[in-house]
């Protein structure tokens, strides 16, 4: 007879478990396995279970994540045992159980990022992990830089890695793949190059990390770590924040991690682009009223790396409604829109930045009034390229960039209007 179910579960345990099984456990884990009414894990890992744990098992559906408050509800007030792959609450399951039932008891396991570093000798703090499961293969190009370290966790297969290295200029790169780490079938493949993967089309075990030594094609385009990249990495239609205006502008609106940008007037959607790429956690809407640039933007943000952007398509300050409030905004296209730069300030949080740039005196006039209003700093960047003249070289200056800057405190900024 199935108990009476009321309230949550009486206790949620998540258990890593690795390829090794039910022998490389310890005995803490055992007991709670043991102990368990319910063993919840994926079917592979619930074979891996001996008899003895006699709990009902419960395969996770599939999509995973919002099947999870329905699971617990299902089993409320009985004793629940999570299987995670290694160490649960490093890029597992572990965190969607804490937002859900709050308080979890959480029995670790070496993760296999442990496991791989300790075969290949690499200290882990020079180590970047990229978590492919259930994400665009894409994201790891955000993560490619000559000599760079990366331990590539839940791809597909190695070949797509493989593929995407070759693609974006890393064909050289160092792969070697490390299987069924702990386990009795454990190996590790002989190291290759990404372009030699690509070709061969090798394919890989489910549970395999890909290893890269990340090696630069020399004619490959050079991509930073920080704001400002070459001009040349966007596809666009000459609607694109040139390079050292885009530097100065990122640095007004000074990205931090888990924020979000609202970038207005599209464009290429660099702004948005380089303001994700600083920190994984960085997450953007772009905002474009033309349906093809929109697309280019799509394009762009795969490319280099940040595939999560999301792109409405749409005219400001109408296509604003509904968006989550932004940590910051750049506006830089669309400023004489009826009450455009309105919408934006009211939509910013205590602490919000704002930054908007323009090239026409119209909207250089807004922006002069804006900053009676609400203080902030206006400035204008002027860059100049040289360029042949005859036999000899001279300047070409680029238009002016009128571009205002502020962040909405609790009391007026000095001088601003109150």
């Amino acid at each position: 007879m199935t108990p009476a179910r009321h309230g949550p579960p009486a206790v949620v345990t998540v258990v890593g478990i690795g390829a090794d099984g039910w022998s490389g456990l310890a005995e803490p884990s055992r007991a709670e396995l043991r102990r368990a009414e319910v063993l919840v894990g994926g079917p592979r890992q619930l074979d891996l279970l001996p008899p003895e744990c006699a709990g009902e098992r419960v395969a996770w559906p599939s999509p995973l994540r919002p099947a999870v408050p329905r699971l617990l509800a299902a089993h409320a007030g009985r004793r629940v045992a999570v299987l995670a792959g290694g160490d649960p609450v490093f890029s597992g399951i572990g965190r969607a159980l804490v937002e859900e039932a709050g308080a979890v008891r959480v029995l670790p396991h070496p993760t296999s990022v442990c496991h791989a570093a300790a075969r290949l000798g690499w200290p882990l703090e020079d180590i970047e992990a990229v978590t492919l499961a259930g994400r665009p293969t894409a994201r790891l190009a955000a993560a490619l830089h000559d000599g760079r370290r990366l331990l590539v966790l839940g791809a597909t297969t190695p070949g797509e890695v493989a593929e995407l290295l070759s693609d974006r200029g890393f064909g050289p790169s160092r792969m070697r793949v490390l299987e069924q780490l702990g386990g009795d079938r454990e190996r590790t493949t002989e190291e290759t190059t990404a372009d030699d993967w690509a070709r061969t089309r090798r394919r890989g075990d489910p549970l395999g990390i890909v290893a890269v030594e990340c090696r630069r094609a020399p004619d490959a385009l050079r991509l930073g770590a920080v704001p400002g990249l070459p001009d040349d990495a966007y596809e666009h239609d000459g609607q694109l924040t040139k390079r050292h205006v885009r530097a100065a502008t990122l640095g007004a609106l000074a990205p931090a991690p888990g924020e979000l940008l609202w970038d207005i007037g599209g464009g290429s959607g660099s702004i948005a682009i380089e303001w994700m790429r600083t920190h994984p956690s960085c997450r953007a809407v772009t905002v474009e009223r033309d349906r093809v640039r929109a697309a280019r933007i799509l394009r762009n943000a795969e490319r280099l790396g940040v595939p999560g952007l999301r792109v409405v398509t749409g005219a400001a300050p109408a296509a604003l409604a509904g968006l989550p409030a932004p940590d910051a905004v750049f506006v830089g296209g669309g400023l004489t829109a009826d009450g455009l730069l309105d919408a934006c300030w009211a939509a910013l949080p205590r602490g919000g930045r704002l930054v908007a740039n323009t090239v026409t005196l119209e909207s250089e006039a807004l922006l002069a009034d804006a900053r009676r209003r609400h203080g902030g700093e206006l400035v204008r960047l002027a860059v100049a390229h040289a360029v042949p003249v005859g036999g000899f070289t001279g300047w070409r200056q680029a238009m002016p960039v009128t571009q205002w800057a502020v962040q909405k405190t609790r009391t007026p900024a000095p001088g601003a209007a109150r």
